[in-house]
């Protein structure tokens, strides 16, 4: 028997554009996604009222409550990356001085974590949930962000606008633990958010290199 990817959903293939029918499914991803940006509690049975639809068949276009979850957070970071990628990744000026482009999108996304209600919300309300989608393999979101953070990585130490004395096997690893740890500072030790603080070990960690410049050609 074929072993059956653990990440790969109903609501996964439609996101990817590979579901064959039911697309109404994305009408239930986009209804809850409105709701977790609201800041309110993404309920199964409310979201299968407010569509009319059974318990179900809402669970058969989505999967688990976890498995929305974690497509609703996944479609909050990823734009915001690749946004900020296309901001600060070229051969231009840095957008940010004295920082690396890569530095530069590391900082952009705790900004735009630590600056999103929705999301604060569910760190708030539901913790311990958060934590275990975000931080563990039960959900694969943090192994897609590592792989996301590794091209980053990889790309830009190509060109020459990063060079780390971390080895680059290990750096993606560690750059989205720290984002993990100073996202949920709060939760963890009791402290306030602090962007700041994220920033200077993002930029120790991710150094410029040479053609961060282009005046230093």
């Amino acid at each position: 028997m074929a072993r059956q990817d653990p990440h790969d959903t109903p609501l996964r293939r439609h996101l990817e554009g590979t579901a064959t029918s039911r697309p109404t499914a994305l009408d239930a991803f986009h209804q809850a996604r409105r709701t977790f940006l609201a800041g309110d509690r993404v309920d199964m049975q409310t979201l299968a009222r407010a569509l009319t639809v059974d318990r179900a068949t809402l669970y058969r276009w989505v999967g688990s409550r976890d498995q929305l979850l974690t497509e609703i957070l996944w479609s909050l970071i990823e734009p915001t990356i690749t946004r900020s990628r296309k901001a600060h990744c070229h051969s231009r000026p840095p957008a940010v001085p004295g920082q690396s482009p890569a530095a530069a999108v590391m900082n952009d996304v705790m900004r735009a974590v630590n600056a999103n209600p929705g999301m604060q919300r569910f760190i708030d309300r539901e913790g311990e949930l958060a934590l275990r989608l975000l931080t563990t393999k039960a959900s694969g979101f943090e192994a897609r962000l590592t792989q996301l953070v590794a091209e980053i990585v990889r790309e830009e130490t190509a060109v020459g606008r990063l060079q780390s004395s971390i080895p680059s096997e290990d750096l993606p690893y560690v750059l989205v633990r720290v984002m993990e740890s100073y996202s949920y500072l709060g939760l963890i030790t009791g402290q306030h958010l602090d962007a700041d603080r994220s920033a200077r070990v993002v930029n120790a960690l991710l150094p410029r290199g040479k053609n961060s410049d282009p005046d230093a050609e």
